[in-house]
Parts: C-alpha cells; sequence; structure tokens
C-alpha cells in the first residue's frame, strides 16, 4: 500500500508516467477515449460555474484542463512529482492542487462532482477511498470511476490469443474472482526497473464497495479501443479490438 509521499511507487516511477501521458496532455486513450466519455458522464450541464469538483489520484491533472473553465476543481494525488507536473500545466485560479494519500482523511469540503480515473485498480484499499469520496460528495452529487476493465484486464491473468482454424483473436482470462495483489515491471525487459502495484478486484467487490459507501450505480459503461489494424491480421485484430473493451466506467450518485 501508498503509505506516505516519498516512498509511494508512483512517486518513484512520475518521471515514466509524465513522459507516457505527454507531461499531462494525456496519452492516446487519455484523449480519445477516456477524457471525452468522463465528460459525457459528468454531465456537466449548461451551468458549469456551480459546479465544484474533486479529481481524486488526479495524476498531473489530465482532467483539469477539459473541464469547462468555470468548474472550481481540486485534485489530490500522493505524488509530489505529479502535482507538482499538474501546477506547471495548469494556470487556471479556480484550480488547486493538493498531495495527500486519498485513503486517509482529506480536507473538508463538499463537491457536486468526484472522480477517480484509471487509478483505483493501484490503490490495495479502494474501499476506504470510495469511503472519503462518499464523505466529500453532496447528497445527489455524481461519481464517476474508470477503471481497466477488471474482467478482461487483468495483470499476468489475462492475455491474448490466437484461433488458427476460427481466425480469430480472442482474450484469455485465467482467473477472476479473486481479488490479487500484482506487482507491474515497468520495464519488463530490466530487472532494475521500478514497478507499481496493480490491485484486482471483481465487478461484484466494486459494487459492494459502491453500495457500503452510500452510492447507487446509476450506469456502467464498457468503451472500446477506437484504433484500426492494417494488414493481413486487420479483419480479426479489428473484430476482437471492438468486442473486447479496455475500460469500465461507473457512474454512481450519492444517496
Amino acid at each position: 500500500m501508498r503509505k506516505d509521499n516519498k516512498n509511494t511507487s508512483w512517486q518513484k516511477v512520475a518521471p515514466w508516467y509524465n513522459k507516457i501521458t505527454d507531461e499531462g496532455r494525456g496519452h492516446y486513450y487519455h484523449q480519445h477515449v477516456v477524457i471525452p466519455g468522463v465528460l459525457r458522464l459528468l454531465d456537466i450541464g449548461s451551468q458549469p460555474s456551480t459546479v465544484n469538483h474533486m479529481d481524486l489520484a488526479c495524476g498531473n491533472g489530465v482532467l483539469a484542463t477539459s473541464l469547462p473553465k468555470e468548474v472550481e476543481y481540486r485534485g489530490i494525488d500522493i505524488a509530489p512529482s505529479l502535482i507538482n507536473q499538474a501546477k506547471k500545466g495548469d494556470h487556471n485560479p479556480k484550480h488547486e492542487y493538493i498531495v495527500s494519500d486519498i485513503t486517509k482523511p482529506l480536507p473538508s469540503a463538499d463537491f457536486s462532482h468526484v472522480t477517480i480515473i484509471l487509478a483505483l485498480q493501484n490503490i490495495q484499499n479502494p474501499g476506504r477511498v470510495l469511503q472519503n469520496a462518499s464523505q466529500h460528495c453532496k447528497k445527489g452529487g455524481a461519481l464517476v470511476i474508470v477503471l481497466n476493465h477488471p474482467a478482461f484486464r487483468i495483470p499476468r491473468q489475462s492475455s491474448w490469443g490466437i484461433d488458427e482454424g476460427r481466425k480469430i483473436q480472442y482474450r484469455r482470462v485465467d482467473k477472476y474472482m479473486s481479488s490479487m495483489q500484482i506487482p507491474i515491471n515497468m520495464n519488463p525487459g530490466d530487472r532494475s526497473s521500478k514497478f507499481t502495484m496493480s490491485y484486482h478486484f471483481p465487478l461484484s467487490s466494486y459494487s459492494k464497495m459502491l453500495k457500503d459507501a452510500g452510492f447507487l450505480i446509476e450506469v456502467i459503461e464498457e468503451w472500446t479501443s477506437d484504433k484500426e489494424s492494417e494488414g493481413r491480421a486487420a479483419k480479426m485484430e479489428n473484430r476482437s479490438r471492438s468486442e473486447i473493451p479496455l475500460f469500465l466506467a461507473i457512474k454512481a450518485i450519492k444517496k
């Protein structure tokens, strides 16, 4: 578990994360799938000046600059290097960034919207994070979570395969229902490479965590890749890409 700012695995890999997310502008899937989907689910509407938003595990601020400029925004992350990059790239006076462990008590405030984007699977105690989100979310407020799909993208327990006879590419899942703690090497070819931790939970566990935190699930969406292959395997690859989702999004409402 990430217990403090200095020792967090995400602090150690912050340079790598800043690079793959283009210094806070987001990687390909942030820009083409994740952020557009999050904005649609948030449904901020025609009065963004009435919205105050908390972004838990905000990283280097990928979401913040895509929100309407009138929205009041607070981004919180445990890694100082990521928060520093977020501040560097965001000059909106309505935005603030805080270094804090989101599994522990947070500065007091109430928010109409809360997000946790591609981060909950990197936290050992996601239930505690959801309790924090609930504590600081107004009644009737919206929580949007995006995960690497927990049924199809399980590190070391899921993989692609090819059925040559049927000419199809398929997704193999070896383990799903058990909760797992999985180290992820940032550079698999280098044994000295830094790593982060991934924590797998089945969808039923997330559902219970949300219920226990006082949220009602409004909608679940599964997002696929919009990329397209070329060449001999294109038909097979494009079919599997459109059928096997990369991301799971949940919108829940505070009771």
